[in-house]
């Protein structure tokens, strides 16, 4: 972290304690839980038995907190014993602090990052900034006026140093998110340095309600959920269906360049297939599961990859073959919280554009930057810069990857190498952000209002070529190991989709709009009609997309209905049209550098619309 990063970390991390100060003041009663920081913020779990928060709560809440902060309480820490801080939590009355200090105290270290995770607010095994970790048998506490926390930092110096703050919202969480476990109240503040970074943001939050994919899909007649299908389960209609296939379409296009090979896969496999992957062992609860009538055990496939190994190690392979490379567009299926999902973010059922590539180790550098090439040229056409992010193991939690630690630095240190050459300087270093089998690079795409988005990543994989044995015949004959790299370019349709949609406001490009022409009619005679026909079967022959409005309804409000349903072009159908063909072209106004547009033949617009889809342009070039 940055020092400019870690005074914000404090300063967030300090108003977490601030609002359990005001809430604890406000109801004595209040059990507290744990309180982190988040991203651009905080919060704060929290169980009030004769209470439930709303956010007509929050007014008396900040004034509480704002009290505490005129004050200027020092932030004083202090160190107790386990057992005496199990007989603070006791004689305090809080119960979940008690039961993490119980769970620290019977099983020592393998609770001691999950201890230091879930009441620091740190991400386990990051370092804070108060100072080294806390011995096992020696828990920290700070206190702030009349106020004491089991925790560990940081905080700033004193109450009045934690700039400017809102709270936002409340929602129920579980206690350890265990849906077995009591519902607790989790309210959530936002924090800035100043007043006007917090305003900046506020103002980007109340931008970001209005482009909402799930009410923006609604609108548009793009996808659909039914309680009778299930939750995180989309259903995609004929529009949004567009959208999806146009997006294949455009990444097989990119990847064949490449001579990427197409396979296809079954969506369910036997249990043993992810046993010998590795991924049983880790996700096997989190994967959907089924017995045959004879009693096999068989999953919803929750990943590819392992699939593709077995087509690649059904023949043997010369290294002359190197590198094959097999991409597959296909669905898996992750048992996710239902506390977890939310409209196209997170589901139950993801479509991946999926590849692997199966190489030697001196053919890693030259396929990953190939790769980055087409995430570049594909986020490129939307518009949407990247930029590249390292994803390491943890090193202090060895326990959650596989594959020996020499395997794994020497990954790294390619990835590293790669990077830095490929931009030119050194870059942000997750770590503990690695998948369980390998190092990555994860890339960030930012959108129209500022946020940033996890979409690609090129991920190393030395650990499943080891466990199904894939090999090649090298030049002395030999078998020698081989690498595999995982590569996904959109990533998940369905959340890459979340992030377009609100990027563009659901005002499409030309190439990827479900309706990319809209024909008007100014009355419903029949020479009007034929006219609008004869112009849609042209379009459709030339394949565009196109909807007749030929309903009764003035023109001016079919404009309108159009403009709202974010067509890019429109033209208007009356007796000057029929007369001659010739057609004046209303252009959306984000896709138009000009406000007026030229008379065109139909057919000369359509071969226009036509060439623009092609290009995959954002501007018009009417």
């Amino acid at each position: 972290m940055s020092k400019n990063t870690d005074e914000m970390y404090a300063m967030r991390h300090s108003l977490a304690h601030i609002m359990a100060t005001a809430v604890m003041k406000l109801w004595p009663k209040a059990k507290l839980g744990v309180g982190p920081v988040v991203e651009n913020g905080f919060y704060y779990d929290i169980d009030i038995p004769e209470t439930t928060i709303s956010e007509d709560d929050f007014k008396q809440i900040e004034k509480e907190m704002r009290s505490v902060i005129n004050q200027n309480q020092t932030f004083e820490l202090s160190h107790k014993s386990i057992d005496e801080a199990l007989k603070w939590a006791k004689s305090n009355k809080q119960p979940y602090k008690e039961e993490l200090l119980n769970d620290l105290n019977r099983e020592g270290t393998t609770k001691a990052k999950e201890l230091e995770a879930a009441m620091m607010g740190l991400p386990s095994g990051i370092q804070g900034a108060a100072g080294s970790k806390v011995a096992i048998g020696d828990v920290s506490f700070y206190t702030n006026g009349d106020f004491t926390d089991l925790c560990r930092g940081p905080h700033v110096e004193s109450t009045g140093k934690v700039g400017a703050f809102k709270l936002m919202r409340v929602a129920g969480a579980y206690w350890r998110g265990d849906e077995k476990n009591p519902q607790m109240q989790r309210l959530y503040g936002v924090a800035f340095k100043t007043k006007e970074e917090l305003n900046k943001h506020l103002q980007m939050l109340e931008e970001a309600k209005k482009r909402d994919h799930r009410k923006i899909g609604k609108e548009m007649d793009l996808f659909v959920f039914s309680d009778l299908v299930g939750q995180g389960l989309p259903l995609w209609t004929p529009r949004g269906t567009v959208i999806r296939r146009a997006l294949d379409d455009f990444v097989q296009e990119l990847r064949s360049e490449y001579d990427y090979l197409p396979v296809d896969i079954p969506h369910i496999t036997k249990k043993d297939l992810y046993e010998t992957s590795g991924h049983w062992e880790k996700f096997g609860d989190e994967l959907f599961s089924m017995t045959t009538r004879e009693g096999h055990e068989f999953v919803m496939k929750p990943m590819n990859c392992p699939h593709h190994t077995q087509i690649y190690a059904s023949q043997p392979h010369s290294y002359r073959e190197l590198p094959i490379r097999f991409s597959n567009t296909t669905m898996v299926y992750r048992d996710e919280q239902s506390g977890e999902l939310g409209g196209l973010s997170r589901v139950r059922s993801i479509t991946q554009d999926d590849a692997h590539v199966f190489c030697r180790s001196d053919q890693i550098k030259e396929e990953a930057l190939k790769i980055w090439d087409i995430i570049e040229r594909f986020y490129g056409v939307f518009g949407m810069e990247v930029r590249a992010e390292l994803s390491f193991m943890d090193p202090d939690e060895p326990e959650k990857y596989l594959g020996d630690i020499k395997l794994w630095k020497d990954a790294q240190k390619t990835l590293t190498e790669l990077v830095t050459e490929r931009v030119g300087k050194e870059t942000t270093i997750g770590v503990g952000e690695a998948a369980f089998y390998g190092p990555k690079i994860d890339f960030q795409a930012k959108d129209a209002i500022g946020r940033e988005h996890q979409v690609a990543t090129i991920q190393l994989d030395f650990n499943q070529p080891e466990r199904f044995d894939l090999f090649c015949i090298n030049e002395k004959s030999e078998e020698e190991r081989i690498v595999m790299i995982h590569a996904a370019i959109a990533g998940s349709f369905e959340r890459f989709l979340s992030v377009y949609i609100e990027h563009t406001a659901g005002k499409f490009p030309i190439w990827l709009a479900p309706e990319q022409v809209r024909i008007i009619t100014v009355n419903q005679e029949e020479p009007t009609l034929e006219m609008a026909a004869k112009i849609a079967e042209y379009a459709k022959k030339k394949g565009i997309r196109t909807y007749t409005d030929n309903d009764n309804e003035s023109v001016g409000k079919k404009i309108r209905q159009a403009e709202v349903a974010k067509v890019p072009y429109s033209i208007v159908i009356g007796e000057k049209e029929i007369s001659n063909g010739i057609v004046t072209p209303r252009v959306r106004k984000d896709i138009s550098v000009i406000d007026t547009h030229p008379e065109l033949h139909y057919e000369q617009f359509i071969n226009t619309v036509v060439n623009e889809a092609k290009s995959r342009v954002i501007q018009s070039s009417l």
